[in-house]
């Protein structure tokens, strides 16, 4: 799980960056309606749901826990695909799929913060990203009616709470990019034959 957050770093990042840019277009946006949110929440989900994925299918053979990334980006961008191509949904439904994605998301970052506890100083960035999508989450589900102000509001505190953190594990990961990742498999035994291997 170290070596997958290492190699695949820029992930986290655009994650963040998403996340960020949600965030302050869903604030800034004057006059925004609940539609054109879940247009921001589907354009933010498919952009990080797609970066996870790709990340997680281009390190399947080095890492393990690829499947965990892979199954973030395959949640992500079911939501986004259902908020994209079903307008027509109520709103409440919208607002509970912009939940239910946060909810998943956040366990999901969290179990992988709990992986990565004693291999990357700094873990507690996503862990604490996580808990910001659980609890994002819980309170969409526990206030499904509130008003449409107070959504935008809470939508893009997390956003961007969580955006700035998933940026900051980024830069982490970039600065330990350079250096020796452990791999397992064929990767680890290439490795083992390079460093035996007489110089030339």
């Amino acid at each position: 799980m170290e070596s997958f957050f290492i190699r695949s770093w820029w992930v986290l990042g655009l994650r963040g960056l998403a996340a960020i840019l949600f965030g302050v277009l869903a604030f800034a946006w004057p006059g925004l309606t609940l539609l054109s949110l879940v247009a921001l929440f589907a354009a933010f989900a498919l952009v990080s749901g797609i970066a996870s994925a790709i990340g997680a299918i281009r390190h399947r053979h080095a890492e393990d826990d690829w499947w965990v990334a892979l199954l973030l980006g395959v949640v992500s961008i079911g939501a986004g695909g259902v908020a994209l191509f079903n307008p027509a949904l109520t709103a409440l439904v919208l607002v509970l799929l912009i939940g239910a994605n946060a909810l998943v998301i956040g366990v999901l970052d969290i179990l992988a913060a709990i992986r990565l506890r004693k291999a990357v100083p700094g873990e507690w960035m996503l862990a604490l990203s996580g808990l910001a999508s659980v609890v994002f989450g819980a309170i969409v589900f526990f206030f499904p009616g509130a008003g449409a102000l107070a959504l935008v509001w809470v939508v893009s505190v997390y956003a961007i709470v969580t955006g700035v953190l998933l940026l900051g594990l980024a830069v982490r990961m970039r600065t330990r990019a350079g250096k020796v990742i452990p791999v397992s498999g064929p990767e680890r035994r290439v490795q083992a034959e390079r460093r035996i291997s007489p110089a030339r």
